[in-house]
């Protein structure tokens, strides 16, 4: 039995659940959002509306343990509680910029940033995120997919890492940085 994939998923009241068996798709639509997913075949994703309760179970109990269907329960579980919790509350990455002359600004649809590089660098913001940027230094990404949030912080903070000596570069909001001792001269 999959420990996580056994629980059920309380859902909200503010919260709608749209499921349709015939395409493998779950909408659920909220305050921040509406997200939708297409399961994998080899689950079952029930809807209880008397409870408010989502519940996945695999098709076959009997083949639990043939391929990964154990793994699948568990991630399939996971995702929709996800999106559950970000069409109520949304997730937000806070990131900062540490470096003289560096930061950030938003230009449209697209975050410029300036990292120390002879150009600036441009992203487009996707769809369904919102970014803010606080005193030049200091990035929020926020929206209702989890997975787009943090993967979209994550994509910035590529631009440039946290480097060792000094500190400079882009992390996350309390992020703790492993300084490294310079060269010693004269010893």
């Amino acid at each position: 039995m999959s420990l996580i994939g056994k629980k059920p998923i309380p859902v909200p009241a503010a919260i709608k659940v749209a499921l349709n068996a015939g395409t493998r798709t779950v909408n659920i639509q909220g305050p921040k959002g509406s997200l939708s997913y297409i399961y994998r075949p080899e689950m079952i994703v029930s809807w209880n509306e008397s409870t408010r309760e989502i519940s996945c179970v695999p098709d076959n109990m009997e083949l639990i343990e043939r391929g990964n269907r154990r793994a699948y329960w568990g991630t399939t579980r996971a995702l929709i509680r996800n999106m559950v919790e970000g069409a109520e509350k949304g997730y937000s990455q806070k990131l900062e910029i540490v470096g003289v002359g560096w930061g950030a600004k938003i230009a449209g649809t697209k975050i410029v940033l300036t990292l120390g590089y002879a150009d600036q660098i441009e992203l487009k913001i996707p769809t369904g995120l919102t970014i803010t940027v606080e005193q030049g230094v200091n990035v929020l990404v926020a929206g209702a997919d989890r997975q787009m949030v943090f993967a979209f912080a994550s994509i910035i903070r590529s631009q440039r890492k946290p480097e060792p000596y000094k500190g400079k570069g882009v992390k996350y909001f309390g992020e703790q940085i492993t300084r490294k001792k310079g060269k010693a001269f004269g010893a």
